[in-house]
């Protein structure tokens, strides 16, 4: 692995610290601590593992073997023996809703409980009962599987009539691109057959309705932005849960940093609340998501600056940039992910949600002015008009080395895979969703052209073309468990196969993806990412050699505790102590 990390835009021009122990002039007077008996992963890929780490403050002082890093600690350090178990750099996140995904702990997320009609019923009269999801009088229920939206004529006999008639319910996609309001609601948001009927023919695409044009209820992108016009936001005590949850449930899966493409003002007045209360205990890197690419760039850029200029200051929070949506979803009935050939069922090639030439002017200003562009680009057309862009940027400014970012790539033309590495752009891919399944196959290929659905999640043709591919989730859409994400990215499993094994990940590369990468990704990688002395003490320890377990083995994986800047934000429940008696 060591050529391909030197091998493009890598770590050719980073200084790499070296395994012998080094001093930390911030915390000297405090106690330094050395780990001990475990197995050590620093995602320092010129000495990937070693025997011991040492910490003073929070701050990493030394790493190498037992008696280097005791040498650098001194006669009082405290000795600590992790005993056999693994020891990692803090895991990082480079695409996650945090504050929203807290909202969906705290809220009605039907989760995994939920595939057929009767079990959504069911869980939407307990939701009516307990109230949670509730937003003014709106019932609100998410993480509804995709294959439901084909079942508009149910979802409106059981959601549009008896006591559901005069109760206005909202169901959202798991994607959270996608959704489904009851009649009640449509009349709220005023998507009736009248609205729809004077909607163009593109526009009418993020509606469903019927041959006679009356609404069924379904929505993505626009429509369901629509929807959610009507729905009262959280209030910021739902806020405030939202996130503390989040924290806490991604500090249990070990996830000590974290890039946040939702940040819009509700969620950084969050971060900024918990920050002031001594709770984000987290690298929270916050993309705001409101940039219009159609407006003048100036514009759009100075009330970026502006906002970060507001933020500046509060701990823990930084906002390098923006994010964009270049496109939107691929499955039916969606199909907004814009495709270099159209869909097969309708004609159509989906939206590209941004003017080419405007958006290369975008690019280029937030790249002269150091701001990191984070893009939602799908479809292998979204992918090659957003490398298009960032290449105008490059042409136009030298390589200013930000890490300019395409998450999800779900499809690439093969053509375009070799520029990610050309142009130093990141690829943020959430590899939880790489599985043979319904998802994949029977919403996806039956409506691909095959040119296309071949380069589906194209992550090993990426690797090899010298690509940096960070982690990331795109929780509440998917779960945010690295080990989950990683078993899925080696084997490709589902439970009709195997999607293209062909781009299976090897372990050691989805490590780096979940660590270094994605803190290069965030523009932090001189901060967090690795286990290198002088770096913040970002560390996570897990029950078992996650580099060498059958796959099997590491989706079971359990996180034991999790420490940010050398404090333990949090450990797992110690095992219940029975009485013999």
């Amino acid at each position: 692995m060591k050529n391909r990390w030197h091998k493009c835009f890598g770590l050719a021009a980073l200084a790499i610290l070296g395994l012998a122990p080094w001093g930390w002039a911030q915390g000297q007077d405090a106690k330094a601590r050395v780990f001990y008996n475990a197995k050590i992963f620093t995602a320092e890929p010129q000495h990937p593992y070693a025997e011991a780490v040492g910490l003073r403050g929070d701050k990493i002082l030394a790493v190498g073997t037992r008696a280097e890093v005791s040498q650098a600690a001194g006669k009082n350090a405290e000795f600590v023996d992790l005993q056999g178990k693994t020891l990692l750099p803090g895991l990082i996140d480079s695409h996650v809703h945090a504050v929203h995904g807290g909202l969906s702990l705290t809220g009605a997320d039907v989760g995994e409980r939920v595939s057929t009609i009767d079990e959504l019923a069911a869980f939407a009269a307990e939701a009516v009962k307990n109230r949670k999801g509730m937003r003014g009088n709106i019932l609100c229920i998410t993480g509804i599987p995709l294959a439901v939206w084909s079942k508009t004529t149910e979802l409106n006999a059981r959601f549009s009539a008896g006591t559901y008639a005069d109760k206005p319910l909202l169901l959202r996609g798991m994607d959270g691109h996608t959704g489904w309001g009851n009649r009640n609601l449509l009349q709220k948001a005023g998507i009736t057959k009248e609205f729809v009927t004077k909607l163009s023919e593109k526009e009418r695409a993020y509606y469903g309705q019927g041959s006679d044009l009356q609404p069924n209820g379904f929505a993505v992108d626009v429509g369901l932005d629509k929807l959610m016009s009507v729905v009262p936001e959280p209030t910021t005590e739902q806020w405030l849960e939202g996130g503390r949850a989040a924290i806490q449930y991604l500090h249990s899966m070990g996830i000590t940093a974290w890039l946040d493409p939702l940040a819009d003002a509700a969620v950084l007045s969050t971060y900024r609340s918990l920050a002031e209360r001594g709770e984000l205990t987290v690298s929270a890197v916050a993309a705001f998501p409101q940039v219009n690419p159609r407006n003048d760039p100036s514009q759009e850029l100075a009330t970026i600056q502006k906002l970060r200029k507001e933020f500046q200051g509060v701990p823990h929070l930084t906002i390098p940039g923006f994010k964009i949506f270049a496109d939107g979803v691929v499955e039916y009935p969606s199909q907004t992910a814009a495709l270099t050939r159209p869909y097969k069922n309708t004609g159509r090639s989906g939206d590209l949600l941004f003017d080419s030439a405007r958006f290369s002017e975008l690019v280029t200003a937030a790249d002269k002015q150091g701001l990191i562009v984070h893009v939602h680009a799908l479809g292998d057309r979204a992918v090659k008009e957003t490398l298009n862009a960032i290449e105008a940027a490059r042409k136009a400014n030298g390589n200013t080395g930000l890490p300019h970012t395409l998450t999800h790539v779900q499809f690439a033309d093969p053509e375009d895979i070799p520029r990610f590495c050309q142009l130093g752009a990141i690829a943020a891919l959430q590899l939880f969703w790489a599985e043979a399944s319904q998802d994949t196959i029977e919403l996806v290929k039956p409506y691909l052209d095959p040119a296309i659905y071949e380069w589906q999640y194209p992550a090993r043709s990426l690797l090899d073309a010298g690509a940096t591919i960070s982690g990331a989730s795109d929780w509440s859409v998917s779960s945010p468990n690295v080990f989950w994400a990683i078993y899925q990215a080696e084997t490709r499993k589902g439970p009709e196969g195997v999607l293209d094994p062909n781009q299976r990940m090897p372990r050691d590369a989805m490590l780096y993806a979940y660590t270094r990468n994605s803190a290069r990704a965030m523009n932090q990688l001189e901060k967090i990412g690795s286990i290198a002395p002088g770096k913040q003490a970002d560390l996570v320890l897990v029950d078992r050699d996650v580099m060498t377990v059958p796959v099997e083995e590491l989706r079971d994986t359990k996180v034991l505790w999790t420490m940010v800047g050398g404090k333990t934000v949090w450990s797992a429940p110690l095992p219940e102590i029975k009485n013999p008696h």
